[in-house]
């Protein structure tokens, strides 16, 4: 199993696909690493050599941000947001949709499950 940015990959899959399971990369740069490294798409990731996984694991870490410091800006940006109290960050902090969807029905995922109001019944 290779070990890429701190992610096991699944040894069965193609190797486009197996990069995406890194948090960051998705099939768009992942084709692109393969294009660049001159790595057959349809290879599996069991079939990669040692030298070929290094080369990816080296590419990687010198292109991309991935994993645990992609993570940690994005929180960033969210809670500079939030300090600024400026609309986007006013709807991260209460938990609303953040991009103008609508909100008296659906929303249901960053609202939670619906709680029933007392006396609402008729």
């Amino acid at each position: 199993m290779a070990r890429i940015a701190g992610v096991n990959i699944p040894n069965q899959k193609r190797v486009p696909i197996g990069l995406t399971y890194i948090y960051g990369i998705g099939r768009t740069k992942a084709h692109e690493i393969c294009g660049r490294l001159g790595i057959p798409v349809q290879r599996r990731v069991h079939e990669l050599t040692d030298d070929e996984v290094l080369r990816v694991r080296e590419l990687i870490d010198r292109e991309y941000m991935v994993e645990g410091d992609l993570r940690r800006t994005v929180a960033m940006n969210i809670k500079r947001l939030m300090d600024l109290g400026c609309y986007r960050g006013l709807r991260h902090r209460k938990g609303l949709p953040v991009r103008g969807q609508r909100t008296h029905t659906n929303a249901r995922t960053r609202k939670g499950p619906a709680r029933p109001i007392a006396g609402k019944k008729k």
